[in-house]
């Protein structure tokens, strides 16, 4: 997925266990745009973990707004994991891979140095409905080769609820897909009025994104498309559904990321000058080696944004 959003809004205050972090509709580029809603990075803070970016879309009626069609474009410092809820979208990347975003299934594609897909929802689909997520890349590692793993986790039966668990461990259940950060990031179902108490690592700060229902996290109530923000230092984390039909959530969770990283457009680098370097890079396509060709969709790639006339300044996990 494709952003050149560069404003962010300004977080209300927090409440003392639990910040709430609220959407905001975000147009994405290409000839078919459509809208998510976005609830990471905000100004308040940046990362959840390594988690740096959260976007939240649909249900959206296809023949309404035309689905999802993200010509190619490129990536570096960073892994996206794409899940759905309904639809299906068709994924093309540079490193020759073609596969398909399905719901329950997840996908995860490294740029280390650099990548380039796209993104398309197919002819089948009605009803678009998921999440885009990015993980920011260590130091270490984000120069790393171009990779992409593809996961089916299986259904974990709770009181009250079911999950599955796309990355890391949970429940009782471990993903296979390899993270460069300890990560965790799985779907969770809440019946109608349920109480759900989740051992979770207390080395984690974590963030819940409610797609569906109205939620109590600890003490606080989360609405449809709000993100709450748990600080390290809880084992526990109880969630309760206070509707009359069942919820659905996204938890997200890692350890907090140290490092300060520069976010711009489909870029994450440590300093202007990786941002600078990377977008030349791809509209000249002077070094056609930094993020590889995408072959097979029926158009043009995406031209980078300009970038704004003042330096991009680096950013932590929070502000």
């Amino acid at each position: 997925m494709s952003t050149a959003e560069t404003d962010l809004v300004e977080t209300p205050a927090a409440d003392p266990r639990v910040e709430v972090l609220p959407a905001r509709d975000v147009p994405l580029g290409g000839p078919r745009a459509m809208t998510v809603r976005r609830t990471l990075p905000q100004r308040s803070r940046t990362m959840i973990g390594a988690w740096c970016f959260v976007d939240h879309y649909g249900p959206d009626d296809v023949a309404s707004t035309g689905g999802m069609d993200v010509a190619p474009h490129p990536h570096t410092g960073l892994q996206t994991v794409s899940w759905l809820f309904t639809g299906e979208i068709e994924h093309r990347d540079s490193l020759g891979v073609h596969a398909y975003v399905r719901p329950g299934e997840v996908n995860l594609m490294t740029s280390g140095r650099g990548i380039a897909h796209s993104e398309v929802s197919t002819p089948a689909t009605t009803v678009l409905h998921g999440v885009q997520l990015w993980v920011a890349l260590p130091e270490e590692h984000r120069h790393t080769g171009r990779d992409f793993r593809h996961h089916v986790p299986g259904l974990v039966a709770l009181d009250g609820g079911e999950a599955r668990v796309f990355l890391g461990t949970l429940a009782g259940d471990t993903s296979p897909v390899p993270t460069f950060t300890p990560l965790l990031g799985a779907e969770l179902i809440l019946r109608p009025q349920a109480t759900v108490t989740l051992d979770v690592d207390p080395a984690f700060e974590h963030g819940l994104l409610v797609d569906s229902g109205e939620v109590r996290l600890l003490d606080t109530l989360l609405r449809p498309a709000e993100l709450g923000y748990v600080t390290p230092g809880h084992s526990t984390l109880t969630l309760t559904n206070t509707g009359g039909t069942d919820a659905r959530l996204v938890l997200l969770g890692g350890t907090p990321f140290e490092e300060q990283i520069v976010m711009w457009w489909n870029f994450i680098g440590r300093s202007h000058e990786d941002i600078t370097r990377a977008r030349e890079e791809w509209m000249s396509s002077a070094n056609p080696d930094r993020f590889g060709a995408v072959e097979g969709y029926p158009g043009d790639r995406l031209p980078a944004p300009e970038l704004p006339g003042i330096p991009l300044k680096p950013r932590g996990s929070a502000r």
